[in-house]
């Protein structure tokens, strides 16, 4: 089969293992039934998310001008604590700020690698853990905006992480930590304004469990821009990335806005 179209982040759906699945404009490919099969991926073009015109891609699927305009691509997504809709105060468009900043946000730890602290809005919960290829979390805190999961974050990863190993996570080299007592510790850390939200009896730690086959020993990671056409068995499936037998992995969502032919035998 081949289909062709404008790469997206890969849609996921909760299960054991986890579901992904490709959308193109006229087709969506469940990519667990390619497991074990030759999968060609072939770079046609750029087209950019949101203007849709044929743009080299900046960043998180944006040509340069949509990244600096599309109040998506503001700072305070990147950095929660620099919201400012709680205050009425506009970054790019105060409307869409206000929908997404003050909506319930999770403040949460994920064990990837080692353990990281993150945020993410409560909708998103697990779609945002399984795009880091986390294989357990646990929830801190539901703040009720961005701002204060924001600053609670700023305020843990002066003692932990934030950041996601993704090498060691592709090749499930896996920390063994107790994410109840690490939470437990941090709790002394969380500033005095977010204590009331502190979920202290949560002791629900979600398990993740991703379709892969076989791990990548040492990890290539597949550059369209330098090899515009990759033709592998594909053996698994965690985080967003495709993993193949030959060790090389591809980046689905670092791709986004690459129009590509998408070749399966």
């Amino acid at each position: 089969m081949k289909y062709e179209g404008v790469l997206t982040k890969m849609k996921t759906k909760i299960g054991s293992p986890i579901q992904y699945y490709l959308s193109f404009e006229n087709d969506e490919i469940n990519v667990n039934s390619l497991l074990n099969n030759t999968v060609q991926i072939t770079f046609l073009r750029h087209q950019c998310l949101n203007c849709g015109e044929c743009k080299k891609i900046y960043r998180q699927g944006s040509c340069y001008d949509c990244f600096f305009k599309m109040p998506q691509m503001g700072e305070w997504v990147i950095r929660p604590e620099l919201s400012t809709a709680h205050l009425g105060i506009e970054d790019r468009d105060l409307e869409y700020e206000k929908e997404v900043q003050l909506k319930p946000h999770i403040v949460y730890l994920a064990l990837s690698s080692n353990v990281k602290v993150g945020v993410t809005r409560k909708t998103q919960v697990p779609t945002r853990w399984i795009d880091q290829g986390a294989s357990s979390a646990l929830e801190i805190l539901e703040a009720p905006n961005r701002y204060l999961a924001g600053i609670t974050e700023v305020a843990l990863k002066k003692h932990i992480s934030d950041k996601t190993n993704w090498r060691k996570m592709l090749k499930n080299e896996i920390a063994d930590i107790d994410l109840i007592a690490l939470r437990d510790e941090l709790a002394g850390y969380i500033p005095e304004e977010v204590i009331p939200y502190f979920k202290e009896s949560d002791t629900k730690v979600v398990e993740l469990e991703y379709p892969v086959l076989q791990y990548p020993e040492k990890v290539k990671s597949l550059n369209l821009s330098k090899t515009p056409s990759f033709e592998g068995i594909l053996k698994g499936i965690k985080g967003q990335y495709l993993i193949f037998e030959d060790s090389t992995v591809f980046n689905v969502r670092s791709n986004e806005g690459n129009v590509v032919s998408f070749s399966t035998a």
